[in-house]
């Protein structure tokens, strides 16, 4: 018998967090909040850290006045990785999605990845490509990025990303913290679900994904990182995965 959208294959209910990172997000972040807040269940999260906001982001999340909504602050400049380690760290549900503060999530995201984490340990959805201005630049980042799931492949091209990923608490508890070492927060969660758990590549367009000249990192095209860096990188990645195995299994 399959399970349903709100229970794991014991029959337990499992509860949602919703993990932001923001930053100066104040053109986006209202349209975001209220695309998650129409699908999370009464017993759900959300949970956002600022880094440091010099616009008017706070006040739209708290004109919002959701009571699921937990804001924490940064006391001073941490980067989106740190941002999210903390996001993560607070969170108490059961299950964890990670969510960028510009994007737009289709309105059937949170019950379709449950459903497939009741099976698995980590679920990456597919995504929509937007402009600023709402307007459909692609249509599947899977195409855009031959996604899906394999060590070897993502660690010679990173397809996990972070704003179409949930993940579980044993994925959560196995991936803290995060080494300073790694600049890819969902690369490294897409790395420990691979060595440590089950990873699915759902095919649902689950979010609109908003590229526009402020976003954090860039997507699709070819990266300013130089061959040395990028070697320097996954040197950097690999060693931390040995360190993380060594401590987990204590050999």
């Amino acid at each position: 018998m399959p399970t349903t959208c709100c229970e794991n294959r014991e029959g337990l209910k499992m509860t949602v967090s919703v993990c932001i990172a923001t930053y100066n997000g104040e053109k986006f972040i209202g349209e975001q909040l209220l695309s998650i807040i129409e699908q999370i269940p009464g017993d759900s999260e959300i949970i956002i850290v600022d880094d440091c906001s010099t616009d008017k982001t706070l006040f739209v999340i708290k004109q919002l006045r959701d009571y699921r909504i937990r804001i924490y602050y940064n006391p001073s400049r941490q980067g989106p990785v740190k941002t999210f380690e903390r996001a993560i760290k607070l969170s108490r549900g059961d299950y964890i999605f990670l969510s960028d503060q510009d994007d737009v999530w289709v309105h059937s995201k949170i019950r379709l990845m449950k459903e497939c984490l009741s099976h698995y340990d980590l679920v990456v959805s597919d995504a929509i490509l937007i402009d600023d201005k709402g307007s459909i630049i692609n249509d599947s980042f899977y195409k855009l990025r031959n996604s899906g799931p394999g060590l070897l492949k993502n660690l010679y091209k990173n397809t996990y990303l972070g704003c179409c990923m949930a993940f579980n608490r044993k994925i959560l508890e196995k991936s803290l913290p995060f080494p300073a070492a790694v600049p890819m927060h969902d690369m490294w969660l897409g790395m420990i679900a691979e060595l440590y758990g089950t990873a699915y590549f759902c095919n649902e367009k689950l979010i609109y994904y908003r590229r526009h000249p402020a976003n954090t990192s860039p997507a699709g095209e070819k990266s300013s990182y130089s061959m040395y860096a990028k070697l320097k990188f996954r040197y950097n990645l690999l060693y931390e995965l040995s360190k993380r195995y060594i401590q987990i299994h204590k050999v």
